[in-house]
């Protein structure tokens, strides 16, 4: 399991099925120290060896940017039986793709400037949450951790590249993909879902009902396994 900008909370922790799972925490969601300069070939490096380690072959699920990372492993050819994605966040197919370069500069001066939560605030408002709803999650405790990992925001950027599904790269996957959204998930993850879907040779879309971008475990869990099977 690839996770998004949180990788303590969300399906990644809770999903369970009958399956044996291994939740990856990659660098680009502070699940390492980093190595500067940053490489998404270096990710799929490491998952490629976590895919050895785990017996050689894996059923793949990622979520948000961790489903961005999820579709390059696949297209690079690691040997991934099933992949599924869940509101893969290439939210430019809904918009401009200056849109996520403007993103990528604006995210950079935040950084820079230490202003963490506010560049956590321009990643959630830019994939469609609401403000008043950005605005309520600043107050909650878990606001700090994002703080925290904010910094890899950067790292997810160089994963989505311009922001748009990469059409080449999708094209390249062999295996079958399940790729998720939820019918309360934000208007450009619900878009980016459908675009990655007919991207792919062997994709097909799903949308859970009453389920936004922070999908419950007990709704998730059943889908992974019949997908999976």
């Amino acid at each position: 399991m690839l996770p998004g900008l949180r990788p303590d909370a969300g399906p990644g922790t809770g999903t369970r099925t009958e399956l044996r799972g291994v939740h990856v925490r990659p660098s680009r969601a502070g699940g390492q120290r980093d190595t500067a300069p940053y490489a998404v070939a270096r990710e799929v490096e490491d998952l490629a060896a976590v895919i050895e380690e785990a017996g050689g072959s894996a059923y793949v699920y990622g979520i948000s940017s961790g489903a961005a990372l999820a579709l390059e492993a696949a297209a690079s050819g690691l040997p991934i039986i099933k992949l599924a994605l869940y509101d893969p966040a290439f939210t430019a197919e809904a918009g401009d793709p200056q849109e996520q370069e403007a993103y990528s500069h604006r995210l950079g001066e935040l950084l820079a400037a230490g202003r963490r939560g506010d560049a956590v605030e321009l990643f959630l408002t830019t994939v469609g949450l609401p403000p008043q709803a950005v605005a309520a999650m600043r107050r909650q405790p878990g606001w700090a951790l994002s703080e925290t990992i904010a910094p890899t925001l950067a790292y997810d950027a160089a994963v989505l590249g311009d922001g748009t599904v990469p059409r080449e790269r999708a094209a390249q996957v062999a295996v079958p993909v399940l790729v998720l959204d939820g019918e309360a998930s934000p208007a450009p993850l619900r878009h980016a879902s459908t675009a990655t879907a007919e991207a792919l040779l062997h994709g097909r879309h799903r949308t859970l009902p009453g389920q936004g971008h922070d999908v419950a475990p007990e709704a998730l869990a059943p889908v992974l396994q019949e997908f999976f099977r």
